[in-house]
Protein backbone atom coordinates (compact mmCIF):
# COMPACT_ATOMS: atom_id res chain seq x y z
CA UNK A 1 0.00 0.00 0.00
CA UNK A 2 3.14 2.24 -0.35
CA UNK A 3 2.24 3.58 -3.39
CA UNK A 4 -0.97 3.95 -2.84
CA UNK A 5 -2.26 7.23 -4.30
CA UNK A 6 -2.90 10.19 -1.64
CA UNK A 7 -5.85 13.23 -2.20
CA UNK A 8 -6.38 15.48 0.39
CA UNK A 9 -9.84 17.79 0.15
CA UNK A 10 -9.66 20.91 2.23
CA UNK A 11 -13.45 21.47 3.68
CA UNK A 12 -15.87 19.10 5.46
CA UNK A 13 -19.31 20.84 3.58
CA UNK A 14 -21.18 18.26 2.13
CA UNK A 15 -19.42 18.74 -1.26
CA UNK A 16 -16.26 17.82 0.72
CA UNK A 17 -17.63 15.18 2.52
CA UNK A 18 -19.08 13.82 -0.69
CA UNK A 19 -15.91 14.06 -2.52
CA UNK A 20 -14.02 12.54 0.27
CA UNK A 21 -16.22 9.53 0.38
CA UNK A 22 -16.02 8.73 -3.04
CA UNK A 23 -12.32 8.82 -3.36
CA UNK A 24 -11.62 6.64 -0.25
CA UNK A 25 -14.11 4.07 -1.69
CA UNK A 26 -12.52 4.16 -4.64
CA UNK A 27 -9.40 3.16 -3.23
CA UNK A 28 -7.69 6.64 -2.64
CA UNK A 29 -6.19 7.06 0.81
CA UNK A 30 -7.86 10.68 1.38
CA UNK A 31 -7.68 13.43 4.08
CA UNK A 32 -10.20 15.78 4.66
CA UNK A 33 -8.97 18.80 6.59
CA UNK A 34 -11.62 21.29 8.29
CA UNK A 35 -10.95 24.37 9.52
CA UNK A 36 -13.77 24.51 12.75
CA UNK A 37 -14.22 22.05 15.30
CA UNK A 38 -17.26 20.63 13.68
CA UNK A 39 -17.48 19.35 10.16
CA UNK A 40 -20.64 20.86 7.93
CA UNK A 41 -19.57 23.87 6.54
CA UNK A 42 -22.55 26.10 6.35
CA UNK A 43 -24.52 22.70 7.88
CA UNK A 44 -22.72 23.42 11.36
CA UNK A 45 -24.88 22.38 14.60
CA UNK A 46 -25.01 24.81 17.62
CA UNK A 47 -25.96 23.37 21.17
CA UNK A 48 -27.73 25.48 23.72
CA UNK A 49 -28.88 24.45 27.28
CA UNK A 50 -30.73 21.58 25.29
CA UNK A 51 -31.55 23.24 22.11
CA UNK A 52 -29.61 22.07 18.61
CA UNK A 53 -29.69 24.50 15.84
CA UNK A 54 -28.92 23.61 12.34
CA UNK A 55 -26.83 26.09 10.96
CA UNK A 56 -27.61 25.77 7.49
CA UNK A 57 -29.67 23.37 4.87
CA UNK A 58 -32.67 22.20 6.18
CA UNK A 59 -34.17 21.16 3.08
CA UNK A 60 -33.06 17.62 1.61
CA UNK A 61 -34.42 17.23 -1.78
CA UNK A 62 -32.69 14.46 -3.37
CA UNK A 63 -31.99 11.37 -0.78
CA UNK A 64 -31.10 9.11 -3.85
CA UNK A 65 -27.60 11.21 -4.33
CA UNK A 66 -27.14 10.85 -1.05
CA UNK A 67 -28.04 7.12 -0.80
CA UNK A 68 -25.77 6.75 -3.69
CA UNK A 69 -22.82 7.81 -1.56
CA UNK A 70 -23.35 5.53 1.35
CA UNK A 71 -23.69 2.61 -1.70
CA UNK A 72 -20.46 3.53 -3.44
CA UNK A 73 -18.86 2.79 -0.55
CA UNK A 74 -20.49 -0.11 0.25
CA UNK A 75 -22.77 0.48 3.13
CA UNK A 76 -26.31 1.44 3.78
CA UNK A 77 -27.85 4.86 4.22
CA UNK A 78 -30.59 3.43 7.04
CA UNK A 79 -27.88 2.09 8.88
CA UNK A 80 -25.99 5.42 9.95
CA UNK A 81 -29.22 7.92 9.32
CA UNK A 82 -32.89 8.27 8.90
CA UNK A 83 -34.83 10.71 6.75
CA UNK A 84 -37.78 11.90 7.59
CA UNK A 85 -40.58 12.95 5.39
CA UNK A 86 -41.52 16.44 5.47
CA UNK A 87 -45.31 17.48 4.62
CA UNK A 88 -46.18 20.14 3.45
CA UNK A 89 -43.08 20.95 1.76
CA UNK A 90 -43.42 24.69 2.80
CA UNK A 91 -46.53 26.53 3.96
CA UNK A 92 -46.42 30.37 2.17
CA UNK A 93 -48.05 32.73 4.24
CA UNK A 94 -48.59 36.40 3.21
CA UNK A 95 -49.40 39.28 5.00
CA UNK A 96 -53.23 39.82 4.32
CA UNK A 97 -53.57 36.16 5.61
CA UNK A 98 -53.50 34.39 2.71
CA UNK A 99 -51.83 30.72 3.27
CA UNK A 100 -50.72 27.85 0.76
CA UNK A 101 -49.34 24.95 1.96
CA UNK A 102 -47.16 23.55 -0.93
CA UNK A 103 -47.35 19.81 -0.74
CA UNK A 104 -46.81 16.52 -3.25
CA UNK A 105 -50.61 16.30 -3.64
CA UNK A 106 -51.85 17.38 -6.87
CA UNK A 107 -55.15 17.63 -5.68
CA UNK A 108 -54.84 19.47 -2.62
CA UNK A 109 -52.46 22.03 -4.64
CA UNK A 110 -55.43 22.57 -7.57
CA UNK A 111 -58.10 23.18 -4.87
CA UNK A 112 -55.74 25.78 -3.09
CA UNK A 113 -54.63 26.70 -6.59
CA UNK A 114 -58.62 27.17 -8.01
CA UNK A 115 -59.16 29.29 -4.67
CA UNK A 116 -56.44 31.91 -6.12
CA UNK A 117 -57.53 31.83 -9.55
CA UNK A 118 -59.23 28.93 -11.48
CA UNK A 119 -57.36 29.34 -14.64
CA UNK A 120 -54.44 28.88 -13.04
CA UNK A 121 -54.90 25.19 -12.07
CA UNK A 122 -54.11 24.15 -16.33
CA UNK A 123 -51.16 26.51 -16.13
CA UNK A 124 -49.51 24.84 -13.06
CA UNK A 125 -49.96 21.52 -14.83
CA UNK A 126 -48.07 22.97 -17.57
CA UNK A 127 -46.03 24.77 -15.64
CA UNK A 128 -45.04 21.22 -13.66
CA UNK A 129 -44.61 19.73 -17.18
CA UNK A 130 -41.72 22.29 -18.67
CA UNK A 131 -39.90 22.11 -14.71
CA UNK A 132 -39.79 18.37 -15.38
CA UNK A 133 -38.33 18.90 -19.22
CA UNK A 134 -35.49 21.01 -17.32
CA UNK A 135 -35.13 18.52 -14.61
CA UNK A 136 -34.50 16.08 -16.82
CA UNK A 137 -32.27 18.57 -19.33
CA UNK A 138 -30.30 20.24 -16.27
CA UNK A 139 -30.51 17.46 -13.65
CA UNK A 140 -30.69 14.01 -14.28
CA UNK A 141 -28.19 14.80 -17.38
CA UNK A 142 -25.76 17.55 -16.79
CA UNK A 143 -26.32 18.27 -12.80
CA UNK A 144 -22.85 15.71 -12.36
CA UNK A 145 -21.12 16.21 -15.56
CA UNK A 146 -17.96 18.38 -15.59
CA UNK A 147 -18.47 21.20 -18.18
CA UNK A 148 -14.35 21.39 -18.58
CA UNK A 149 -14.24 23.02 -22.67
CA UNK A 150 -16.39 25.59 -24.14
CA UNK A 151 -16.65 22.71 -26.29
CA UNK A 152 -19.26 20.72 -23.97
CA UNK A 153 -21.36 23.99 -23.80
CA UNK A 154 -22.30 23.86 -27.07
CA UNK A 155 -23.05 20.51 -27.08
CA UNK A 156 -25.66 21.51 -24.26
CA UNK A 157 -26.54 24.68 -26.33
CA UNK A 158 -29.83 23.49 -28.38
CA UNK A 159 -31.23 21.92 -25.41
CA UNK A 160 -30.66 24.75 -23.18
CA UNK A 161 -32.36 26.51 -25.99
CA UNK A 162 -35.41 24.76 -26.37
CA UNK A 163 -35.91 24.87 -22.82
CA UNK A 164 -35.50 29.18 -23.00
CA UNK A 165 -32.92 29.29 -20.40
CA UNK A 166 -32.19 32.42 -21.26
CA UNK A 167 -35.49 33.84 -19.79
CA UNK A 168 -35.50 34.17 -16.05
CA UNK A 169 -37.29 31.96 -13.01
CA UNK A 170 -39.81 34.21 -12.47
CA UNK A 171 -40.70 35.02 -16.68
CA UNK A 172 -41.12 31.49 -17.08
CA UNK A 173 -43.76 31.07 -14.17
CA UNK A 174 -45.22 33.99 -15.37
CA UNK A 175 -45.45 32.32 -18.69
CA UNK A 176 -48.03 29.78 -17.25
CA UNK A 177 -49.40 31.50 -14.34
CA UNK A 178 -51.47 34.59 -13.62
CA UNK A 179 -52.01 35.16 -9.84
CA UNK A 180 -48.97 37.38 -8.74
CA UNK A 181 -49.33 34.77 -5.40
CA UNK A 182 -48.67 32.30 -7.17
CA UNK A 183 -46.02 33.50 -9.22
CA UNK A 184 -44.30 34.18 -6.19
CA UNK A 185 -44.86 30.64 -4.46
CA UNK A 186 -43.42 28.79 -7.82
CA UNK A 187 -40.44 31.56 -8.23
CA UNK A 188 -39.03 31.36 -5.29
CA UNK A 189 -36.83 28.23 -4.84
CA UNK A 190 -34.29 30.35 -7.01
CA UNK A 191 -33.83 32.07 -4.10
CA UNK A 192 -32.75 29.23 -1.66
CA UNK A 193 -29.49 28.94 -3.68
CA UNK A 194 -28.72 32.26 -4.05
CA UNK A 195 -30.31 33.44 -7.02
CA UNK A 196 -32.58 36.21 -7.85
CA UNK A 197 -35.73 35.25 -9.39
CA UNK A 198 -35.79 37.98 -12.10
CA UNK A 199 -32.03 37.26 -13.32
CA UNK A 200 -31.62 33.27 -12.87
CA UNK A 201 -32.06 31.11 -15.69
CA UNK A 202 -35.10 29.63 -15.87
CA UNK A 203 -33.00 25.98 -15.76
CA UNK A 204 -33.34 26.97 -11.78
CA UNK A 205 -36.80 25.65 -12.01
CA UNK A 206 -35.87 22.35 -12.09
CA UNK A 207 -35.88 22.65 -8.21
CA UNK A 208 -39.69 22.47 -8.70
CA UNK A 209 -39.85 19.15 -10.60
CA UNK A 210 -37.09 17.78 -8.08
CA UNK A 211 -38.88 18.14 -5.27
CA UNK A 212 -42.47 16.92 -6.89
CA UNK A 213 -40.03 13.80 -7.77
CA UNK A 214 -38.63 12.69 -4.49
CA UNK A 215 -40.26 15.24 -1.33
CA UNK A 216 -38.51 17.56 0.85
CA UNK A 217 -37.06 15.20 4.06
CA UNK A 218 -35.58 16.24 6.78
CA UNK A 219 -32.59 14.56 8.71
CA UNK A 220 -33.99 12.94 12.31
CA UNK A 221 -31.78 14.72 14.65
CA UNK A 222 -31.32 17.44 12.19
CA UNK A 223 -29.07 17.99 9.42
CA UNK A 224 -26.06 17.73 11.39
CA UNK A 225 -26.68 13.98 11.82
CA UNK A 226 -26.69 13.79 8.40
CA UNK A 227 -23.31 15.26 8.57
CA UNK A 228 -22.03 13.33 11.08
CA UNK A 229 -22.91 10.07 9.36
CA UNK A 230 -21.28 11.10 6.34
CA UNK A 231 -18.46 11.54 8.65
CA UNK A 232 -18.61 8.38 10.15
CA UNK A 233 -19.12 6.70 6.47
CA UNK A 234 -16.10 7.83 5.90
CA UNK A 235 -13.67 7.12 8.57
CA UNK A 236 -15.55 3.32 8.33
CA UNK A 237 -14.36 3.03 4.81
CA UNK A 238 -10.58 4.01 6.15
CA UNK A 239 -10.61 7.74 5.81
CA UNK A 240 -8.52 10.29 7.81
CA UNK A 241 -10.70 13.27 8.87
CA UNK A 242 -8.75 16.47 10.65
CA UNK A 243 -10.41 19.06 12.78
CA UNK A 244 -9.10 22.45 13.46
CA UNK A 245 -7.39 21.93 10.57
CA UNK A 246 -6.79 25.67 9.10
CA UNK A 247 -5.48 25.16 5.67
CA UNK A 248 -2.76 28.34 5.07
CA UNK A 249 -1.84 27.14 1.55
CA UNK A 250 -1.99 24.62 -1.19
CA UNK A 251 2.02 24.06 -2.09
CA UNK A 252 2.97 23.99 -5.84
CA UNK A 253 5.86 23.42 -7.15
CA UNK A 254 5.82 23.89 -10.97
CA UNK A 255 2.17 23.54 -12.36
CA UNK A 256 1.36 20.87 -9.86
CA UNK A 257 0.34 20.45 -5.88
CA UNK A 258 2.25 18.73 -3.89
CA UNK A 259 0.11 19.22 -0.72
CA UNK A 260 -0.84 21.72 1.99
CA UNK A 261 0.26 23.47 4.87
CA UNK A 262 -1.37 24.67 8.07
CA UNK A 263 -1.37 27.92 9.73
CA UNK A 264 0.01 26.04 12.90
CA UNK A 265 2.94 25.06 10.50
CA UNK A 266 1.64 21.11 9.45
CA UNK A 267 2.05 19.72 6.03
CA UNK A 268 0.28 16.59 4.33
CA UNK A 269 1.70 15.54 1.00
CA UNK A 270 -1.34 14.57 -1.71
CA UNK A 271 -1.17 13.32 -5.52
CA UNK A 272 -3.94 15.95 -5.71
CA UNK A 273 -5.78 18.48 -3.53
CA UNK A 274 -9.34 19.42 -4.13
CA UNK A 275 -10.99 22.51 -2.35
CA UNK A 276 -14.07 22.57 -0.58
CA UNK A 277 -13.40 26.21 0.35
CA UNK A 278 -15.01 29.16 -1.19
CA UNK A 279 -13.55 29.69 -4.46
CA UNK A 280 -11.99 32.99 -4.02
CA UNK A 281 -10.51 32.12 -0.83
CA UNK A 282 -9.52 28.75 -2.56
CA UNK A 283 -7.73 30.69 -5.29
CA UNK A 284 -6.99 34.46 -3.41
CA UNK A 285 -5.07 32.64 -0.34
CA UNK A 286 -4.74 29.03 -0.45
CA UNK A 287 -2.73 29.92 -4.06
CA UNK A 288 -1.95 33.21 -3.62
CA UNK A 289 1.16 32.32 -4.00
CA UNK A 290 1.12 31.49 -7.22
CA UNK A 291 0.57 33.26 -10.71
CA UNK A 292 -2.21 31.01 -11.38
CA UNK A 293 -4.14 32.37 -7.74
CA UNK A 294 -3.94 35.73 -8.66
CA UNK A 295 -4.53 35.65 -12.14
CA UNK A 296 -7.64 33.93 -11.57
CA UNK A 297 -8.72 35.40 -7.91
CA UNK A 298 -8.43 38.57 -10.47
CA UNK A 299 -11.12 37.22 -12.65
CA UNK A 300 -13.66 36.31 -9.67
CA UNK A 301 -13.53 39.71 -8.61
CA UNK A 302 -15.40 40.86 -11.44
CA UNK A 303 -17.83 38.38 -10.98
CA UNK A 304 -21.60 38.68 -9.34
CA UNK A 305 -21.71 37.04 -5.95
CA UNK A 306 -24.88 35.69 -4.38
CA UNK A 307 -26.44 37.40 -1.74
CA UNK A 308 -25.97 37.10 2.14
CA UNK A 309 -28.54 36.04 4.83
CA UNK A 310 -29.35 37.24 8.43
CA UNK A 311 -29.75 34.12 10.34
CA UNK A 312 -31.01 33.92 14.08
CA UNK A 313 -30.88 30.67 15.65
CA UNK A 314 -33.54 31.02 18.87
CA UNK A 315 -35.21 28.58 21.39
CA UNK A 316 -38.91 28.71 23.19
CA UNK A 317 -40.52 27.58 26.07
CA UNK A 318 -43.31 25.96 24.42
CA UNK A 319 -44.22 24.35 21.38
CA UNK A 320 -45.56 25.83 18.28
CA UNK A 321 -47.99 23.84 16.54
CA UNK A 322 -49.54 26.54 14.78
CA UNK A 323 -46.37 26.53 12.39
CA UNK A 324 -45.14 24.28 9.52
CA UNK A 325 -41.75 22.68 9.51
CA UNK A 326 -40.83 25.70 6.63
CA UNK A 327 -43.13 28.60 6.24
CA UNK A 328 -41.87 31.21 3.73
CA UNK A 329 -43.25 34.33 5.04
CA UNK A 330 -43.46 36.73 2.35
CA UNK A 331 -43.49 40.63 2.81
CA UNK A 332 -45.35 43.44 1.38
CA UNK A 333 -43.68 43.59 -2.00
CA UNK A 334 -41.45 41.00 -4.02
CA UNK A 335 -40.14 42.03 -6.88
CA UNK A 336 -38.68 45.89 -5.53
CA UNK A 337 -37.51 43.81 -2.28
CA UNK A 338 -35.65 41.13 -4.07
CA UNK A 339 -34.03 44.02 -6.51
CA UNK A 340 -32.47 45.32 -3.23
CA UNK A 341 -31.15 42.43 -1.88
CA UNK A 342 -29.28 41.59 -4.77
CA UNK A 343 -28.33 45.05 -5.46
CA UNK A 344 -29.32 47.63 -2.49
CA UNK A 345 -26.54 49.29 -0.88
CA UNK A 346 -28.75 49.04 2.55
CA UNK A 347 -31.29 47.25 4.45
CA UNK A 348 -34.24 47.59 3.18
CA UNK A 349 -37.00 48.58 5.63
CA UNK A 350 -38.99 45.45 4.77
CA UNK A 351 -38.82 42.20 5.00
CA UNK A 352 -39.48 38.57 3.36
CA UNK A 353 -38.15 35.67 5.94
CA UNK A 354 -37.65 31.48 6.08
CA UNK A 355 -38.81 30.49 9.51
CA UNK A 356 -37.34 26.79 10.50
CA UNK A 357 -39.59 25.24 13.09
CA UNK A 358 -37.95 21.60 12.83
CA UNK A 359 -39.72 20.01 16.29
CA UNK A 360 -42.87 19.98 13.64
CA UNK A 361 -40.71 16.66 12.31
CA UNK A 362 -38.75 16.07 15.10
CA UNK A 363 -39.61 16.57 18.85
CA UNK A 364 -35.78 15.96 19.94
CA UNK A 365 -34.19 19.41 18.41
CA UNK A 366 -35.40 21.26 22.21
CA UNK A 367 -36.04 20.22 25.27
CA UNK A 368 -39.37 18.61 25.99
CA UNK A 369 -41.99 20.84 25.67
CA UNK A 370 -39.74 23.41 24.05
CA UNK A 371 -39.45 24.69 20.33
CA UNK A 372 -36.16 25.13 18.39
CA UNK A 373 -36.07 27.76 15.47
CA UNK A 374 -34.10 29.74 13.06
CA UNK A 375 -35.52 32.39 11.18
CA UNK A 376 -33.42 33.88 7.58
CA UNK A 377 -33.63 37.03 6.25
CA UNK A 378 -32.15 37.29 2.65
CA UNK A 379 -29.64 40.91 3.06
CA UNK A 380 -27.43 41.89 0.54
CA UNK A 381 -23.78 41.15 0.66
CA UNK A 382 -20.55 42.98 2.30
CA UNK A 383 -19.65 44.42 -1.18
CA UNK A 384 -23.06 45.98 -2.09
CA UNK A 385 -23.89 46.60 1.48
CA UNK A 386 -20.69 47.43 3.77
CA UNK A 387 -23.16 47.48 7.13
CA UNK A 388 -21.72 47.76 10.43
CA UNK A 389 -23.42 44.25 11.47
CA UNK A 390 -21.93 44.81 15.13
CA UNK A 391 -24.32 47.45 15.50
CA UNK A 392 -27.11 46.96 13.12
CA UNK A 393 -27.44 43.46 13.70
CA UNK A 394 -29.28 43.31 17.26
CA UNK A 395 -31.42 46.16 15.96
CA UNK A 396 -32.05 43.87 13.20
CA UNK A 397 -32.98 40.86 14.87
CA UNK A 398 -35.58 42.98 17.22
CA UNK A 399 -37.35 44.16 14.15
CA UNK A 400 -37.45 40.52 12.96
CA UNK A 401 -38.47 39.28 16.70
CA UNK A 402 -41.23 41.83 16.41
CA UNK A 403 -42.40 40.94 13.16
CA UNK A 404 -42.72 37.21 14.14
CA UNK A 405 -44.28 38.25 16.96
CA UNK A 406 -46.95 40.24 15.36
CA UNK A 407 -47.51 37.79 12.39
CA UNK A 408 -46.36 34.48 13.32
CA UNK A 409 -45.30 33.59 16.87
CA UNK A 410 -47.32 35.26 19.50
CA UNK A 411 -45.73 35.87 22.83
CA UNK A 412 -42.17 35.18 20.78
CA UNK A 413 -39.77 37.20 23.08
CA UNK A 414 -41.55 36.48 26.42
CA UNK A 415 -41.48 32.70 25.49
CA UNK A 416 -37.51 33.26 24.35
CA UNK A 417 -35.06 30.86 26.03
CA UNK A 418 -31.84 31.59 24.07
CA UNK A 419 -30.94 33.60 20.63
CA UNK A 420 -27.48 33.84 18.27
CA UNK A 421 -26.86 35.75 15.34
CA UNK A 422 -24.89 34.94 12.12
CA UNK A 423 -24.35 37.80 10.30
CA UNK A 424 -22.82 38.43 6.49
CA UNK A 425 -19.37 38.82 8.58
CA UNK A 426 -19.63 35.40 10.05
CA UNK A 427 -19.93 34.37 6.61
CA UNK A 428 -16.86 36.06 5.78
CA UNK A 429 -14.81 35.15 9.06
CA UNK A 430 -16.31 31.52 9.85
CA UNK A 431 -16.80 30.21 6.47
CA UNK A 432 -14.47 32.39 4.47
CA UNK A 433 -17.20 33.67 1.98
CA UNK A 434 -16.04 36.28 -0.24
CA UNK A 435 -18.50 39.36 0.71
CA UNK A 436 -19.94 37.23 3.04
CA UNK A 437 -22.22 35.88 0.01
CA UNK A 438 -24.02 32.57 1.20
CA UNK A 439 -23.79 30.83 -2.31
CA UNK A 440 -20.68 31.78 -3.71
CA UNK A 441 -21.00 33.10 -7.25
CA UNK A 442 -24.73 33.75 -8.24
CA UNK A 443 -26.32 31.12 -10.61
CA UNK A 444 -27.50 33.86 -13.98
CA UNK A 445 -26.49 32.14 -17.22
CA UNK A 446 -23.54 33.21 -17.86
CA UNK A 447 -21.83 32.32 -14.06
CA UNK A 448 -23.43 28.53 -15.24
CA UNK A 449 -22.18 25.34 -16.00
CA UNK A 450 -18.70 26.28 -18.31
CA UNK A 451 -18.85 30.02 -17.15
CA UNK A 452 -18.75 29.06 -13.86
CA UNK A 453 -15.40 27.82 -12.14
CA UNK A 454 -14.32 24.40 -13.52
CA UNK A 455 -14.25 21.08 -11.16
CA UNK A 456 -10.58 21.03 -12.46
CA UNK A 457 -8.43 24.27 -12.23
CA UNK A 458 -7.49 24.80 -15.79
CA UNK A 459 -3.60 25.19 -15.39
CA UNK A 460 -2.86 23.28 -12.16
CA UNK A 461 -3.91 19.75 -13.13
CA UNK A 462 -4.12 18.37 -10.14
CA UNK A 463 -5.74 21.31 -8.01
CA UNK A 464 -9.85 20.64 -8.04
CA UNK A 465 -12.77 22.56 -6.65
CA UNK A 466 -15.78 21.19 -5.21
CA UNK A 467 -18.97 22.76 -3.60
CA UNK A 468 -21.36 25.70 -4.46
CA UNK A 469 -18.67 28.19 -6.42
CA UNK A 470 -18.09 24.90 -9.11
CA UNK A 471 -20.81 23.49 -11.20
CA UNK A 472 -23.69 22.61 -10.99
CA UNK A 473 -24.00 25.31 -8.13
CA UNK A 474 -25.33 25.94 -4.80
CA UNK A 475 -27.93 23.53 -2.64
CA UNK A 476 -27.19 20.13 -1.10
CA UNK A 477 -27.60 18.38 -4.01
CA UNK A 478 -25.94 20.38 -6.30
CA UNK A 479 -22.69 20.09 -4.52
CA UNK A 480 -23.44 16.54 -4.00
CA UNK A 481 -23.44 16.49 -7.87
CA UNK A 482 -20.41 18.51 -8.04
CA UNK A 483 -18.60 16.15 -5.50
CA UNK A 484 -19.76 13.69 -8.21
CA UNK A 485 -18.22 15.61 -11.37
CA UNK A 486 -15.25 16.71 -9.30
CA UNK A 487 -14.59 12.94 -8.04
CA UNK A 488 -14.41 11.15 -11.60
CA UNK A 489 -12.64 13.82 -12.88
CA UNK A 490 -9.84 13.21 -9.98
CA UNK A 491 -10.46 9.29 -10.25
CA UNK A 492 -9.58 9.23 -14.41
CA UNK A 493 -6.34 11.16 -13.65
CA UNK A 494 -4.88 10.10 -10.48
CA UNK A 495 -5.17 6.32 -12.26
CA UNK A 496 -3.04 7.17 -15.31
Amino acid sequence: MTDAKKAIVIGAGFGGLALAIRLQAAGIQTTLLEKRDKPGGRAYVYHDQGFTFDAGPTVITDPTAIEELFAVAGKSMSDYVELLPVAPFYRLCWEDGTRFDYANDQASLDHQIAALNPSDVAGYRRFLDYSKAVFREGYLKLGAVPFLSFRDMIQAGPQLARLQAWRSVYSMVSKFIEDEKLRQAFSFHSLLVGGNPFSTSSIYTLIHALEREWGVWFPKGGTGALVNALVKLFQDIGGQFELNANVASIDIESVRATGVRLEDGRQFKGDSVASNADVMHTYARLLGGHPRGLQESARLKGKRYSNSLFVIHFGLKRPQPQLQHHTVCFGPRYRALIQEIFKGDALADDFSLYLHAPCVTDPSLAPPGCSSHYVLSPVPHLGNAPIDWKTQGPLYRDRIFAYLEKHYIPGLRDDLVTSRMFTPDDFRSELNAHLGSAFSLEPILSQSAWFRPHNRDASLGNVYLVGAGTHPGAGVPGVIGSAKATAGLMLEDLHL
